[in-house]
């Protein structure tokens, strides 16, 4: 019985906010189809809550954004920081499997390369758009690259970066699960009327940028034609606030909880914050209006540090803009309102947006990538 604890295989995941949770736990499932032994401890959501590994920290206690908000949560990540490395110290794991969250994750990468742990990095920060010089940082604390777009892979060659693209994880999920009258019935809504997804973000602060903006559009767009409204909350959003903003709002706006991809399978348009939600969107063949704003701060720091033509995932994969971008001053109630009525006017625009779309999903490769990841995982603990 000892000797079999010794032999398997323990895991140390962090993941840093709801997308993460979400792809960390395809990929724990993946991980113990093919040993059922392996230990899985480190930090989760309620994806990875329900995968049942060991939890460390929360994710939801981790979700700040951008440079000014980040300041307010230091304390919160430094905790998590201190907890971590001691947890990395003490129960010295097989592997570290890092998704995303560079900022935080790529600290805990150097720790592990001090303490010999390999490191498997999935998802790579966007050192494409800003900060390449982290590609440095990557090439010495990272042992392994999965990467999910396949223009990634001469970047970390380049540097010497052992790295494999994988294909996007959200090929495995994003696809509906009932027809477009059971969702808005379900949900209290006319099957007959042009409906507008909400998609505001999967953190506090971005609820609190981009949620009041997104109602009083719908406010007035409602008020121009028969059309209603749905608002996707993310697991880490608690949704007795998102409650009492919709509950100030004129327009009636209903909640979806734990369905985003039947509801965007039943929307005619939807309002997304830029993140993953865009390539949900794109990968449903769904037209979109990207929209996001920061801190004043955080804005003029971006602007001087990233260097990307588009924010939106979908118009950089695309290489061109191929869905509206509404960013700082430019998202506001009436832009909103005024794309939207241009894409429910003009049915040429909807086919082409969803030619392009369709040619999106084609580029980031095929199904199965939380299996193609435990695979490398499992070659690097063998």
């Amino acid at each position: 019985m000892n000797d079999a604890l010794k032999q398997s295989k323990r895991v140390m995941l962090v993941v840093g906010e709801a997308s993460g949770d979400l792809h960390g736990a395809r990929l724990v499932k993946s991980l113990r189809q093919r040993d059922p032994s392996i230990e899985i401890f480190g930090v989760a959501g309620e994806c990875l809550k329900k995968e049942g590994i060991r939890v460390i920290f929360d994710v939801a206690r981790l979700t700040g954004m951008g440079f000014a908000e980040l300041i307010g949560s230091l304390k919160t990540l430094w905790q998590a920081y201190r907890l971590l490395q001691r947890v990395l110290k003490e129960q010295k794991p097989n592997l570290l499997i890092l998704i995303d969250f560079p900022e935080f994750n790529l600290r805990l990468a150097r720790l592990a390369k001090k303490l010999h742990v390999p490191v498997l990095y999935y998802i790579s920060p966007q050192v494409w758009a800003w900060r390449r010089r982290r590609i440095h940082k990557i090439a010495r604390w990272v042992d392994r690259m999965a990467v999910v777009f396949p223009f990634e892979v001469p970047l970390y060659e380049r540097e010497g970066v052992r790295v494999n693209f994988v294909g996007h994880p959200l090929l495995d999920v994003v696809r509906s699960t009932q027809p477009r009258e059971t969702t808005l019935v379900r949900h209290g809504l006319e099957p007959s009327r042009r409906t507008i997804a909400l998609l505001p973000g999967s953190r506090r602060r971005e609820i609190t940028y981009h949620l009041p903006p997104m109602l009083e559009a719908a406010d007035r767009l409602s008020r121009k034609m028969e059309v209603q409204f749905i608002l996707v909350l993310a697991s880490t959003i608690d949704r007795r606030n998102l409650e009492e903003m919709l509950a100030q709002a004129p327009a009636s706006v209903s909640i979806s909880e734990g369905n985003t991809y039947d509801v965007l399978h039943a929307c005619d348009l939807a309002w997304t914050a830029s993140g993953t939600a865009t390539l949900e969107t794109a990968l449903m063949l769904r037209p979109m209006i990207i929209v996001y704003r920061f801190a004043w701060l955080t804005y003029f720091l971006a602007r001087l540090l990233v260097h990307v033509n588009h924010i939106g995932m979908v118009n950089i994969i695309a290489g061109e803009k191929i869905v509206p971008e509404l960013i700082q001053g430019d998202m506001t109630a009436e832009r909103i309102v005024m794309e939207s009525q241009t894409v429910f006017q003009d049915s040429e625009l909807r086919q082409r947006i969803g030619n392009k779309l369709a040619g999106v999903r084609e580029k980031l490769g095929s199904p199965g990538a939380a299996g193609r990841v435990a695979d490398i995982a499992l070659s690097m603990m063998a």
